[in-house]
């Protein structure tokens, strides 16, 4: 062995395990090597790692948990393993278990949902145990599809009678009254991402069935003024283009037997420049409040495709740079 070279043992229990763990042409025991600058061979059913001691230790708890999730029929691919790495590199490896043993929910279809991070985790466990949960963060972190599913399991286990999704109809400088069509016409684009989360849950016929029911409605959020929404599970979605007028009335329109969740990217705010977004200041107002909670997911949390998670960093970055040069400029 090199000098300075250290060398970690990891014996698998099964050839099955060890092909998902490396993966098509070895693709992830490959970006592992590259990520933690490792070299790894196997012999039979016995993984060998060499490395620096740091680099190599750090390398053996990584495959250890992804097998752990792969006994547990989970799919290892980069975005899990780029997350096992941070876990691991933040001390925090044991999450991981922790992470993948809860399913939050299941599809039409029967696919089992469950969290992919710890910020997705302490998001879900917030909805069961709050009455009002704020989800803020990036696109891709899961903020409506988990918050779509937790008033799936909420209804079909009888907590609530019914839910209620509901978005502001203003984005990227378009009104309704500039798109064609009749109001449902003009209101669907706005809605389709809690359309498609829905069908995914119900399947299309039981979600018609549903809404012609009354069980299930979708509407913009300025159709919730002057109303009680009571024994009802209620998402406001896309909330950083809300006002802070329209996140007032929305906040003081539920009632007895109800459950809240706002989502909302303070980064994709399109309202006017004179308008201040209803979800930064609800934020900023409501964080001692008892029975609401505030969940900041980050670009840590993004389960799209890994360049996304990359973009979102970048963003950040420069962001945070712009603003600490304006801080500086004179005055």
């Amino acid at each position: 062995m090199e000098q300075g070279q250290a060398e970690q043992i990891i014996e698998v229990d099964s050839i099955d395990h060890l092909v998902a763990l490396f993966g098509k042409f070895d693709e992830n025991i490959s970006f592992i090597e590259s990520e933690l600058e490792v070299n790894i061979f196997t012999r039979d059913t016995v993984i060998t790692i060499k490395g620096s001691e740091e680099n190599a230790s750090a390398a053996k708890k990584v495959i250890e948990k992804l097998l752990i999730l792969i006994k547990k029929g989970e799919v290892i691919d980069r975005n899990r393993i780029t997350y096992a790495i941070d876990l691991v590199n933040a001390g925090e490896e044991d999450t991981i278990e922790q992470i993948m043993g809860d399913v939050v929910a299941i599809t039409a279809k029967g696919k089992q949902i469950k969290c992919k991070t710890v910020g997705q985790k302490r998001y879900v466990n917030a909805i069961r145990n709050n009455t009002v949960v704020f989800g803020v963060g990036p696109a891709g972190t899961g903020k409506t599809y988990l918050a779509v599913a937790m008033a799936v399991v909420a209804y079909k286990s009888k907590q609530v009678s019914k839910i209620i999704l509901t978005r502001p109809a203003v984005e990227a400088g378009e009104k309704l009254g500039f798109l064609p069509g009749d109001l449902q016409d003009k209101v669907d684009p706005y809605l389709r991402p809690l359309y498609d989360a829905l069908f995914d849950f119900f399947g299309a016929e039981t979600y018609q069935k549903l809404q012609e029911k009354g069980i299930i409605e979708v509407a913009p959020l300025a159709y919730m003024r002057g109303r009680t929404l009571a024994d009802a599970f209620i998402i406001l979605d896309e909330a950083q283009n809300s006002t802070v007028e329209q996140m007032k009335m929305f906040l003081t329109r539920f009632g007895e037997n109800s459950k809240v969740v706002v989502t909302g990217d303070i980064t994709q705010i399109d309202l006017p420049k004179e308008k201040r977004s209803g979800l930064k200041h609800a934020v900023s107002i409501l964080g001692d409040v008892e029975d609401i909670s505030i969940i900041n997911l980050t670009y840590k949390d993004v389960v799209r495709h890994r360049l996304v998670q990359s973009i979102i960093k970048a963003y950040e970055k420069y962001e945070k740079k712009s603003i600490r040069y304006r801080a500086e400029e004179p005055k």
